[in-house]
């Protein structure tokens, strides 16, 4: 009997690896519009970040335009998103032990949908809250809660999976326990998890 009655989810960096596909088009998107060359491990911080806050971040001038334009770099990009070893398992089990599963995440839902859903998985996928859902977004709690009154489950009774410090963040401000992708974070400083999980297998051995 898991101490835990949903366990919601990041995505990017968590379920997901979609590292390359997003820091390289990110990357030729900067020297096109910026004229600057950046080294690739000095974009990884910017993984934390919703998109549009990245490119405020990196000094774009046309948000929307600059945005619209990596997005089309991103889907373009010949290597898609692919799932970490081990969620097809993970979900399935959690799905058996009658665990509800939810996600909560900063993407779009038409990236949702391409990254996620053609994956099958969103079968065992109760809820879903995405960039467009709350007008607050991590590490504010909102998008947190936001799920968990859609689910009418206590926050609690919740446990949140992400990789950054602003899941970190949201989940402590929205009272859920944590556990750090370890397999997915770069940067660790500062997160103090409830669960330290070193692979998606480990979510299995929560109790």
């Amino acid at each position: 009997m898991s101490k835990y009655k949903c366990m919601l989810f990041d995505l990017d960096g968590t379920v997901l690896n979609t590292e390359r596909m997003n820091m390289i088009p990110l990357q030729r998107l900067i020297k096109e519009e910026l004229g600057l060359e950046i080294n690739y491990n000095d974009l990884l911080k910017y993984k934390a970040y919703a998109g549009i806050k990245t490119l405020e971040e990196l000094g774009f001038k046309d948000i929307e335009r600059s945005y619209s334009k990596w997005v089309k770099y991103v889907n373009e990009f010949e290597e898609g998103a692919t799932l970490f070893d081990g969620f097809e398992e993970v979900f399935e089990e959690l799905n058996n032990r009658n665990i509800i599963c939810g996600i909560v995440s900063a993407k779009t839902r038409d990236q949702y949908e391409i990254d996620f859903i053609q994956k099958g998985l969103d079968k065992y996928v109760k809820c879903e809250v995405l960039a467009d859902d709350t007008e607050l977004h991590k590490p504010h709690p909102d998008p947190l809660l936001k799920a968990a009154e859609i689910l009418n489950i206590s926050p609690s009774d919740c446990l949140y999976i992400g990789d950054t410090i602003f899941d970190y963040k949201a989940s402590k401000a929205a009272g859920m326990d944590f556990g750090l992708a370890l397999w997915g974070a770069d940067f660790t400083e500062g997160i103090n998890a409830d669960y330290d999980l070193k692979e998606p297998k480990d979510l299995l051995e929560i109790q």
